[in-house]
């Protein structure tokens, strides 16, 4: 009986990439998506690993590139004299709220295995949320319509609306308040607003005209 020939990295590697299946073991709450973690991968991949006797090694990288800081990883596995290794970067953050300076490089971390990972093993993550391909989907996805919003009109200032005071005061009768009321209401209906200025004048000037006694001709 012939005897089973040990497999190469290579052929090692395809088997692993056939069989792997990570799961995306984590959602995110705010944008209401799963999408799977550096530690997903790593959990998954760990039986395979072992089964095909291929090791694996990740080691990170600090590097500045144009005043910005990024964090390169490497993810390579190996077996006998035999290796493969695929890089990826993350930038840091300059600042990122609630976390502080090495929980950002810690994030960028995460972010750089992940996808050294995918690269590796050939995991496909164009549909998670945090890929470019993902938010041109949702940038393209139809749009709710919104609700149309309620026309401001522009402010009145002191002097104007002293000056529409006067113009009620001025008036002789109710008709001609009447005049004035339908005047100033098509310039600008902040004028009749309730509680304006304008509109008490107009109220005090009615009961006056209509408080006057009526003369009687004999």
């Amino acid at each position: 009986m012939a005897e089973k020939k040990d497999k190469n990295l290579q052929e090692s590697l395809i088997e692993i990439q056939k069989k792997l299946k990570a799961p995306k073991g984590q959602y995110n709450s705010f944008g209401k998506y799963r999408y799977r973690s550096c530690e997903d991968i790593l959990e998954a991949v760990k039986p395979l690993l072992a089964a095909e006797g291929v090791l694996l090694v990740i080691t990170d990288q600090v590097l500045e590139i144009g005043n910005r800081i990024y964090v390169k990883a490497s993810a390579t596995v190996s077996k006998g004299n035999g290796s493969n290794t695929v890089t990826a970067y993350a930038r840091e953050d300059d600042a990122k709220k609630g976390m502080d300076g090495s929980q950002i490089t810690g994030t960028a971390s995460s972010y750089a295995r992940k996808y050294a990972l995918n690269g590796l093993f050939l995991i496909d993550d164009t549909k998670d949320a945090d890929t470019n391909e993902c938010h041109t989907i949702q940038a393209n996805a139809p749009k709710k319509a919104e609700k149309p919003q309620a026309k401001q009109e522009p402010a009145l200032d002191m002097e104007a609306e002293l000056v529409a005071v006067a113009e009620a005061y001025a008036c002789g009768t109710v008709a001609e308040l009447a005049d004035v009321y339908n005047k100033y209401a098509k310039m600008n209906p902040a004028y009749i607003r309730d509680g304006g200025i304008f509109m008490k004048a107009l109220s005090a000037r009615k009961k006056e005209i209509q408080s006057q006694p009526k003369t009687t001709l004999f």
